[in-house]
């Protein structure tokens, strides 16, 4: 977008370096504390006021000095824009160009809402400091949030990405507490008082104001030092926990520091920082984030416990570990010029972050778990017309928040994918390692790195990489079979099914990746560039498949036989392949350009799969079936004994017990098939899981549920057991010590049928002991029980103040809980009760979420109209009803 058409601050003073310091710190009651801002900026026009973001800072004297000397100006007055986060000091006279320093004295808040300057509370596991921040018998940890628009909140400042500047900072703190911050401890002196402390820290390289960070607590660390040398040494790099939870960081420290090593070599561009940390969070509304040199985390996204974390979590770890390292050269190093093109900083840093798992984990197999969970994830949400581009246009910075959602993430690093996999793997980071040389310590656009692509593999990156970037939604491919040859047609997908011409103008280019004959080899080339083409020397009589891979990030539509003689030549087809073919004939059943019968006739032939990422997919498909048609009893009860029937083979060879030597995706196999088979009835598994839940229960045996199967065996004993076994899984809640035991009980306890119990578990959503950064899981349970549903928005409309006043100080955990606890809906006079009861409220913050959640509930409700007895007559022909 023009920068002209950017809701900016005036552009008559630049920032160069911030010194920063903080100090008398309220630790308790009003947690306030006070700071001294100097920021040397560059006068570019004269001036008799300054610009700034500022949001819940109080200022309280300002002055403006000559940098070579001079008479310093006293500002005559401040006034405060609350809605555009912006504060503006008034001087008695005109400022002319020159280099200034501007002093700022002001009073901020370390708040409770996980963003800007804030405040943690956890219980620990031992006897903390006796400084430690305490609260009754919660404690307190101190740290920051900043992207995208939140430094403000913790400091006066210029806070937009490409206003790039260095930093002085310190702090004082308690003497028995440990600061961090982006770069290494400088110098220590006392502070106001015996007990108190300066810390400052070495100046920070040029940097966007988001990336700044610091955190205060009673905190110990686990360390190892990078293999490689940088400057003739290893580069130290920790996992800060606090006290008790060290021994938990150990393996997120395995990864991080070569990982580190890794990108180094990949990127040819050493690690740019002295040391690296990782902080574990008690409190934290995101994943991680990328701070330069102090990468933040949620705590189940950096601590595992070998023998009582579920070793799903060991996949995540490695991979937000790679994610937000990946960002200390793609956003920190070179950042976008923009929030438009936040994409640049999100889609790259999601595809690296995998690229890193599997050069760690080739067995994991993480690219069909990236099709599998990540490029489908992505096509969900850009079905709909509420999509947005990939660069979609930022007007005002406040607006951003939306859009750190699944088509930055997902769809970008989707599209990465695409062009990785048709430049070469080798070329494309070639070209990256040159973008990222080029604009070193400065901003860059998604031209800059086309631009770099385009030299290092002498193809015109920008011509076909374009629309995918800046037009919405993505295409679906429809092949008919003619002697010899196939014919394809490329039009927008919708999941509603009902593209109108004027929404259907994008040519995408397209790479076909076709697999064809009986040795399946692939033309790597061959592309569709227009609306329609044909594809000669193509047996339709023998084998072939578009998308090698699902490397393309689009749909494919082939004819109704295609797709069975594709259901049975398994042996010919990768795991990402069949993920593919799943996912694309669930969704065109949704769009009802196929049908819920061919995709059940699909699915049908994998009894025998043994691969769990395609069961994964097959899971999710069938999930989504039960989800839409759950209200008509005769469909749910077929749906249910076709899952018992097709997972039975699968849930009996794989199992109950762990061996020592198997391998990752076994267990996470067994995991997945226990929960499939249990919810759909499958009665074998429902007695194992109630056996072992109540020996485990009972106190008889607390090893009878092995840390991995926590979550299906909590949440069938939750759906079939009553209040009892409610009861014990809730007080698990309340009382475990395990890392991720409070995600896995939340969620298990969202499964109960009783309408009692429903009541119960949404009250005590909202009893205020559940922690806010953990009520979207709370949504999550709710929307995916079909007996909770309705019982949920009825709670939502009747204590909306509660809800609202609950996420409102973070509007991206109110946006996430609303959207994922109402799409769930097929029902279009619910939808419209939606629309009604919002349009009289404050949509700040969440309204394209609402737009998401009615697209996708309409969406929903065209799908059960066409096909609801479409389903019946095909489970009663094939006798599941």
């Amino acid at each position: 977008m023009d920068p002209k058409d950017r809701d900016i601050l005036p552009d008559v003073a630049k920032p160069k370096h911030y010194d920063l310091s903080l100090f008398d710190l309220k630790l308790g009651g009003s947690w306030q504390y006070k700071g001294t801002l100097k920021i040397d900026t560059v006068v570019t026009k004269s001036t008799s006021e300054f610009v700034l973001n500022s949001k819940e800072i109080e200022v309280q004297s300002a002055e403006v000095s000559p940098k070579d000397g001079g008479q310093s100006i006293k500002f005559s007055g401040v006034s405060y824009d609350e809605k555009s986060e912006r504060v503006t000091l008034k001087f008695p006279q005109d400022i002319a160009p020159a280099d200034v320093i501007l002093t700022i004295e002001f009073t901020g808040t370390m708040n409770s809402h996980m963003a800007g300057f804030y405040r943690s509370k956890y219980k620990p596991p031992v006897t903390p400091s006796l400084a430690t921040p305490k609260d009754g018998d919660q404690y307190y940890m101190l740290s920051t949030q900043f992207e995208a628009c939140d430094a403000r909140r913790a400091f006066p400042c210029f806070d937009e990405p490409n206003l790039k500047s260095t930093f002085d900072f310190e702090i004082e703190i308690p003497k028995d507490l440990t600061a961090l911050s982006n770069m290494p401890v400088k110098n220590v002196r006392d502070g106001s008082s015996a007990d108190l402390k300066f810390v400052s820290f070495d100046r920070t390289p040029i940097m966007s104001t988001y990336l700044l960070a610091w955190a205060v607590g009673d905190f110990e660390y686990v360390e190892a030092t990078t293999e490689r040398k940088y400057n003739g040494a290893g580069i130290p790099v920790r996992v800060y926990t606090t006290r008790g939870l060290k021994e938990q960081a150990r393996f997120a420290l395995s990864y991080a520091h070569r990982t580190i090593d890794y990108f180094s070599e990949i990127f040819e561009i050493d690690y740019p920082l002295p040391k690296s940390d990782l902080l574990a969070v008690h409190e934290f509304a995101m994943g991680a984030m990328e701070n330069w040199g102090l990468v933040t985390y949620r705590t189940t996204a950096v601590l595992f416990e070998e023998g009582k974390s579920d070793a799903k979590y060991k996949n995540r770890i490695a991979y937000v570990v790679a994610h937000e390292l990946a960002h200390q050269w793609f956003g920190n190093l070179v950042t976008m010029d923009w929030w438009n093109e936040l994409w640049l900083n999100e889609g790259f840093a999601t595809w690296v972050g995998w690229l890193a798992v599997d050069h760690f984990h080739p067995e994991w197999n993480v690219w069909s778990q990236f099709v599998a969970e990540g490029t489908q994830t992505a096509f969900q949400l850009d079905a709909l017309r509420a999509s947005h581009p990939i660069e979609v246009p930022v007007k005002n910075a406040l607006d951003v928040d939306q859009i750190f959602d699944h088509i930055s993430y997902l769809k970008g690093s989707s599209v990465i994918r695409m062009l990785s996999s048709h430049l070469g793997q080798e070329t494309f980071l070639r070209g990256v390692a040159s973008y990222l040389k080029a604009h070193a310590y400065t901003n860059a656009t998604t031209n800059d790195l086309w631009s770099a692509l385009s030299k290092a593999s002498n193809q015109d990156v920008h011509n076909f990489m374009d629309p995918w970037i800046r037009k919405i939604g993505f295409p679906l491919v429809t092949v008919t079979e003619e002697p010899n040859q196939i014919s394809l047609k490329q039009k927008r997908f919708l999941a509603r099914g009902d593209v109108k011409p004027e929404e259907d103008e994008t040519v995408w280019w397209i790479p076909l990746g076709i697999k064809a004959g009986p040795k399946s080899t692939v033309n790597e080339q061959q592309s569709l560039v227009a609306k329609s083409d044909t594809i000669r020397g193509i047996d339709e009589q023998g084998f072939y498949k578009l998308n090698k891979d699902q490397c393309g990030f689009y749909r494919t539509n082939y004819p109704p036989e295609r797709l069975a003689r594709l259901g049975k030549s398994q042996d010919l087809l990768s795991t990402e392949d069949k993920i593919g073919l799943i996912g694309d004939a669930s969704a065109l059943a949704v769009s009802g350009e196929g049908t819920s019968a061919a995709l059940l006739s699909l699915v049908e032939g994998f009894q025998n799969e043994s691969d769990y990422l395609v069961w994964s997919q097959i899971a999710t498909s069938l999930g989504n079936l039960r989800s839409v048609f759950s209200a008509n009893d005769e469909v749910a009860a077929g749906l249910k004994k076709f899952i018992v029937k097709l997972t039975t083979p699968a849930v009996e060879k794989v199992g109950w017990e762990f061996r020592p030597d198997e391998d990752y995706l076994t267990g996470q196999l067994r995991r997945l098939l226990i929960a499939t088979a249990g919810h759909a009835g499958h009665q074998e598994t429902v007695a194992e899981a109630k056996k072992r839940f109540d020996l485990w229960a009972s106190g008889a045996d607390k090893t009878a549920i092995h840390a991995n199967l926590r979550s299906p065996v909590y949440s069938i004993n939750v759906a079939e057991g009553g209040q009892k076994a409610y009861e014990r899984v809730k007080e698990e809640y309340l009382q475990t010590d395990s890392i991720d035991g409070k995600e896995i009980a939340l969620l298990s306890l969202g499964r109960t049928k009783d309408q009692a119990l429903v009541k119960d578990y949404i009250d005590f959503l909202f009893s205020g002991k559940i922690a806010v950064q953990d009520l979207h899981t709370g949504a999550v349970s709710m929307a995916a029980n079909s007996k909770a549903r309705v019982t949920f928005w009825e709670f939502i409309k009747a204590n909306w103040p509660l809800v609202e006043g609950t996420m409102s100080a973070n509007k991206v955990v109110l946006e996430r809980f609303i959207r994922m606890g109402l799409s769930k809906f097929a029902d279009e006079a619910i939808e419209q009760d939606i629309i009604n009861f919002y349009k009289d409220k404050d949509q700040s913050g969440f309204d394209r979420g609402l737009v998401i959640v009615s697209d996708t509930i309409r969406t929903n409700a065209a799908y059960k109209a066409r096909d609801e007895q479409r389903v019946l007559e095909w489970l009663k022909t094939h006798g599941y009803a």
